[in-house]
């Protein structure tokens, strides 16, 4: 794909609504599309609100210039939730980003510009960031993989925070190869797609117990197929699993956000005005509390899969609402959150069957990207998504 080509295809599918700005740039290198939360020199950084000044970034983020160094080139900056702190991308000041399965529908958030820009072949790839599932809800949502490395692996300088203990820069892209080689770009790891590919019967790739139940019915099906011939394990609850996360989250987000809250909160969504002030009744003892607990649960999810190369959990229990619906936010992030507080690498896996909404976790060990890489390719060949 070139520029134009992606500029004239961004003018196409103006109707999702995936783009805040778009550059001028050009080259020959992959076409890129970044969230509007990471500087681009020379775009304006919003990070979906009008609470930032209007002026064009002079620097690129530390992940944009290594992405530089492989000839990317920027087509421009992705429309995402306000603030990156939700999983509609239904922004109040830009507009929804449209679901390209289905218009009328969310595409999930934060990074949902960017996963709607992949799916609707608008870029050759995108930067998203997830601190609560925000890479592998829209992933999930609009049908594309969505990759979350082990926290820490890409540089969040120059990135607008929503919770500096939990943010992770990633990638979305169509297939496996192709968000581990963005992967690669956007940070120092490299070699991540081996030359010859352990085959799915030589992984040990279980699927954790319990974490199926009661999903929607039009998951349920597709999960179990999915997941076929697999053996179990125990990898604990997701609820308690993804606790500590969420206060962490909300605190980190409120002290970020405080003089805001105080002189301009008029500016602010519903949803996330809401998220804010909640965060803000949370005491330092809880936020302490939920510090120490993050520690236990990244330990016993670790213990849990010794021996495994990999977990296999359902990225969303639902699939995505309609705009401007009420939805079931548990239903949404509950088995996203659990590994931002691990901080565990995720790769979200469309699942088998044509147009099934459903979208799998393949959960890897601490710092194993290339491990996990290894699943999640075996998964996608033995699906069928990928024939090579």
């Amino acid at each position: 794909m070139t520029p134009a080509q992606a500029r004239e295809r961004i003018r196409e599918r103006s109707d999702l609504n995936a783009f805040i700005s778009l550059t001028e740039e050009d080259g020959e290198g992959p076409v890129v599309a970044v969230k509007d939360l990471v500087d681009v020199r020379g775009a304006v950084t919003t990070a979906g609100s009008v609470l930032l000044p209007s002026v064009p970034a002079e620097d690129d983020a530390p992940t944009v210039r290594r992405m530089r160094e492989f000839g990317c080139v920027v087509v421009g900056k992705t429309n995402l939730h306000e603030w990156a702190f939700g999983v509609t991308s239904d922004n109040p000041h830009y507009g929804p980003v449209r679901n390209p399965r289905n218009p009328e529908l969310v595409a999930g958030g934060s990074s949902g510009g960017s996963a709607a820009a992949v799916a609707a072949g608008m870029c050759d790839w995108a930067v998203g960031s997830d601190t609560g599932g925000s890479i592998r809800i829209p992933a999930a949502f609009c049908g594309v993989v969505g990759f979350k490395p082990t926290v820490g692996t890409v540089d969040t300088e120059g990135v607008v925070p929503l919770s500096r203990s939990l943010d992770t820069l990633g990638s979305l892209a169509s297939d496996v190869r192709s968000a581990a080689r963005a992967l690669e770009m956007m940070s120092e790891l490299t070699a991540l797609v081996a030359a010859h590919p352990r085959p799915l019967g030589e992984l040990r790739i279980g699927v954790a117990r319990g974490w199926g139940e009661g999903l929607a019915p039009e998951l349920a099906g597709a999960w179990r197929e999915a997941t076929a011939g697999l053996p179990e394990m125990d990898l604990g609850d997701w609820v308690t699993m993804g606790a500590p996360g969420l206060t962490i989250l909300l605190v980190e987000a409120a002290a970020f956000h405080s003089r805001r809250l105080e002189h301009q909160s008029e500016s602010f969504g519903s949803d996330v005005l809401r998220l804010l002030r909640q965060g803000q009744t949370v005491s330092r003892h809880d936020y302490s509390q939920a510090l120490l607990e993050q520690a236990r649960v990244r330990l016993e999810t670790e213990a849990a899969m010794a021996g495994w190369d990999a977990v296999l959990v359902p990225t969303t229990r639902v699939g995505p609402p309609r705009i401007g619906e009420a939805y079931d936010r548990a239903a949404v992030t509950g088995c996203t959150r659990p590994f931002n507080t691990t901080g565990q690498p995720v790769i979200a896996l469309p699942a088998p069957g044509a147009g099934s909404p459903l979208s799998v976790q393949v959960v890897g060990h601490f710092g194993q990207e290339a491990t996990l890489v290894e699943a999640a390719l075996a998964l996608e060949s033995e699906w069928s998504r990928d024939p090579r």
